[in-house]
Formats: structure tokens, C-alpha cells, sequence
């Protein structure tokens, strides 16, 4: 993230940057309840197998790509798949964490506009966790796929969903991995002024990639994330349509150098009537 990408001039260094403790306590705060509600979920196995086959079934009548396909390309080469596991494993949650610090660092109020659309994203994916429990494709005899994350490591999910007190298998549907990446780009985008910044996009594409191949995901979950995360962007002002915020010591330095143009106006009106 090259912070030269858009240079800060003084009012954007003078904008008010909210106190790092209160941020760490409402991410922490808002993670632990998201980590809780997902456990809330558990137990709802026949459910999510029965939303499963209906995912399945609108896609194929959607004609949607099938999953499979994704996978077979994976398939071909075991460092290929491994690499896939470990961006769904580690690239989640660091680089979600790397742009928020690095917003909260160099553009205060993009980090803000980023946070709480993060929250709602959340919020919203959370409430469909709860309402639409799904088994991922991975579960899922019909589709025919493997679980890549069991079979070539590494995998943040245990063998057997019912027992994994680690994670919710049965939380498909929307898909953070990809409304968290989505964001991040979009956030990236509107942060920065270089040409090459239409490249964080790459994020997106390669998460969606991933999410699909390794069989965690169907198509209709990026899908339904990104109507969520499109919903949030609707709600939340962007900070370019908010008036940007002047420190007292910038609205008391205008002022002065206006009167201080005045006095030297004043003062060349007077040299030129002296004349």
C-alpha cells in the first residue's frame, strides 16, 4: 500500500483520527460477537444440507458455471491447491486487518467509512447465517467435489462439522471471504489516486478463485455478498460526499492569512496613491 499513491495536504492530516484503544475495543468487540453468533448456528445440520440442494439447484437453473470446474483447474498440480488452502486460511483476516490499519494510519476518514461498512457487511452476514444456514459444496454428494482443505492442508475446519468448536461449516452463505476482499479493493480504490490502483481487484478475483475451487463456496455466495456489501455502500456516505473536517488550528490560520493579504493590499493601495 504506497502511501504516495495520493499525497496528504494539511487538511487531510487535520482531520480527526479516532483514539486507537476505542478502535481496538469495538474490532475486538464486533469479531467476538460475530465468532459467537456463528457458533449460535451450529446444530442446524439437515437444514443447511436441505439449503444446500436448493443453492445447488438454483444455479444450475440460473445456468451458473459449475463449481467443478474451478476445482479441476486446482487439481492439477499439488503446490497449486496448497497455495489455494493457505490464501483461504491466512489472507482473509491479514489482509482485511492490513488495509484497516493502514486507513486508520494514513486516510482517518476513509477508515471510518471503511469500518462501519465492514460492520454492516457483517451484521447483515450474520443475520443470514442465522436465518439460512448452508453446507458448503465441499458437503454437498451432488456436486461432486473434494475437500481440498482435508485432503492437502492446510484447513481451518475439523474432519467432522457437528464437533468443530472452532468454526461454523454451516455458514455458506453470504461469503466474507469475499465481501471483506470486495470491500478492501473498493476501499483501496477510493483511498488512492495512483493508475495502477484498479489492480486491487486482483483480490477480489483471485479470493472468489479460491473460495469456489477449494469448494468452501457456491457462486450465489459471492453473489449475495456482493448485493450486501452494494447495499452498504448505498447507506454509508462516502467521505468525498462529506464536507471535510477543519482542526481548530487550520480554521484559526485562514483567517489570519486573509487578513494578512488584506494588510498587504491595503498597503500597495497606499504605495500606489503615494505615487
Amino acid at each position: 500500500m504506497d502511501s504516495r499513491t495520493e499525497p496528504e495536504g494539511e487538511g487531510a492530516a487535520a482531520i480527526h483520527r479516532p483514539p486507537l484503544v476505542r478502535e481496538l475495543l469495538l474490532v475486538a468487540g464486533l469479531f467476538l460477537v460475530y465468532k459467537f453468533g456463528r457458533q449460535l448456528a451450529n446444530g442446524h445440520t439437515a437444514e443447511a444440507f436441505h439449503n444446500a440442494h436448493r443453492v445447488w439447484d438454483w444455479e444450475r437453473a440460473l445456468r451458473l458455471p459449475g463449481e467443478g470446474a474451478v476445482q479441476s483447474a486446482l487439481l492439477h498440480g499439488d503446490t497449486l491447491v496448497r497455495t489455494a488452502n493457505l490464501y483461504y486460511v491466512a489472507v482473509h483476516f491479514t489482509a482485511t486487518a492490513a488495509f484497516l490499519v493502514w486507513l486508520y494510519l494514513r486516510r482517518p476518514d476513509h477508515y471510518l467509512w471503511a469500518r462501519r461498512i465492514l460492520a454492516l457487511v457483517t451484521g447483515a452476514a450474520l443475520a443470514l447465517h442465522l436465518t439460512f444456514p448452508l453446507a458448503p459444496p465441499r458437503m454437498l454428494h451432488m456436486a461432486h467435489l473434494v475437500d481440498t482443505g482435508q485432503l492437502y492442508g492446510p484447513t481451518v475446519y475439523g474432519a467432522e462439522p457437528a464437533t468443530d468448536s472452532m468454526a461454523n461449516q454451516f455458514a455458506a452463505m453470504p461469503s466474507l471471504h469475499f465481501g471483506w476482499a470486495l470491500m478492501v479493493a473498493v476501499g483501496l480504490i477510493a483511498a488512492t489516486r495512483s493508475r495502477w490502483r484498479w489492480l486491487w481487484l486482483l483480490h477480489p478475483l483471485v479470493t472468489l478463485l479460491v473460495i469456489v475451487g477449494t469448494a468452501n463456496h457456491y457462486w450465489l455466495d459471492a453473489v449475495v455478498a456482493t448485493v450486501l456489501l452494494g447495499i452498504a455502500l448505498a447507506v454509508v456516505p462516502s467521505p468525498s460526499a462529506k464536507p471535510q473536517r477543519i482542526a481548530p488550528a487550520v480554521r484559526r490560520a485562514v483567517p489570519s492569512a486573509r487578513s494578512a493579504e488584506a494588510r498587504t493590499a491595503d498597503g500597495h493601495g497606499l504605495v500606489g496613491a503615494g505615487r
